[in-house]
């Protein structure tokens, strides 16, 4: 797999909830922060949108919002309408005047991930995906989101497995759209994929995790000199590549001791340790504990 699509599968996108939103009239809800990553798209109308400390922003008929950690925020039918603070629910929510037709309508949503490795893959991503309609891009989005629901309002057999690659589709579709911002410093794996030079050495490091990497090695790769390779890595992506390397074989050693279906020298060997012994040091060093210890945290 590409290095978007290793980081999507380490996320393990599941329990989604997706459900109708209204409103009529003037109306505004506040939200505290959660965990969780939201997505909405608006099908009628307008609504505005405030995170805490930035100005309120606009979204119309058609336009996608996803955000991987949604922090708090207001919702409202205009920009300075009070919002009364609101829970987050399973059921279709309205907003406003509660009889007559609606003036605002939008699909909304949240889903869970893998948290064992949340914190270190949502550095790498933006902080918000804002998709305009007039991008031409979100009829796609709009379809994936629908089939999410429709997926959801059933109860037949495999539903966990499809609303697992429905989110997956729908993250990847966001993510991989050009207008996320370049200046996020939370987007340094996205801004990596868009440079040339560093996709290239992006692909390889993901494509064979158990090679002996160097900084020289890796910089004939990107057809730059050692120097400027490392410059360009570390400004593009917030950290050096030996240890953006070592960051991943401990995300994807992470994921493994989880699943509990595989031994130490097994896990060892597929990021590239030459013995358990020496995959347990280093694991040791870098989350403070053992790989036991680690297990045995998270069965606590």
């Amino acid at each position: 797999m590409d290095p978007l699509s290793d980081v999507i599968a380490l996320l393990r996108p599941n329990s989604v909830i997706s459900k109708p939103i209204t409103g009529r009239g003037t109306w505004g809800v506040r939200y505290a922060a959660h965990d969780a990553p939201g997505f909405t798209i608006v099908l009628k109308g307008e609504c505005w949108i405030a995170f805490e400390g930035q100005p309120a922003f606009r979204m119309g008929r058609g336009d996608f919002l996803l955000l991987p950690s949604t922090p708090a925020f207001t919702l409202s039918s205009a920009p300075g309408v009070a919002g009364e603070a609101r829970e987050p629910t399973e059921v279709p929510v309205r907003h406003g005047e509660q009889e007559g037709e609606a003036d605002f309508e939008s699909l909304g949503g949240a889903f869970g991930i893998e948290q064992v490795n949340a914190s270190l893959l949502l550095a790498l991503l933006p902080r918000m995906i804002h998709i305009p309609a007039s991008e031409g891009r979100t009829d796609r989005l709009a379809g994936v989101i629908a089939l999410i629901m429709d997926e959801c309002g059933r109860d037949e057999p495999g539903k966990d497995m499809i609303l697992r690659r429905m989110l997956e589709v729908l993250l990847v579709e966001a993510l991989r759209w050009r207008g996320v911002a370049r200046d996020d410093a939370r987007a340094g794996l996205l801004n990596g994929l868009r440079d040339p030079a560093l996709a290239r050495v992006l692909r390889a490091m993901h494509a064979d995790v158990r090679a002996h990497w160097t900084v020289a090695g890796l910089a004939k790769i990107a057809g730059l000199s050692r120097s400027a390779f490392a410059a360009r890595f570390g400004e593009v992506l917030g950290c050096g590549p030996i240890e953006y390397l070592a960051r991943w074989r401990m995300a994807l050693a992470r994921t493994a001791l989880v699943s509990g279906d595989k031994t130490l020298d097994r896990i060892a060997d597929e990021i590239g340790y030459e013995s358990a012994s020496a995959f347990s040091t280093a694991f040791r060093k870098r989350q403070g504990c053992s790989p036991g210890r680690f297990v045995r945290s998270l069965a606590a």
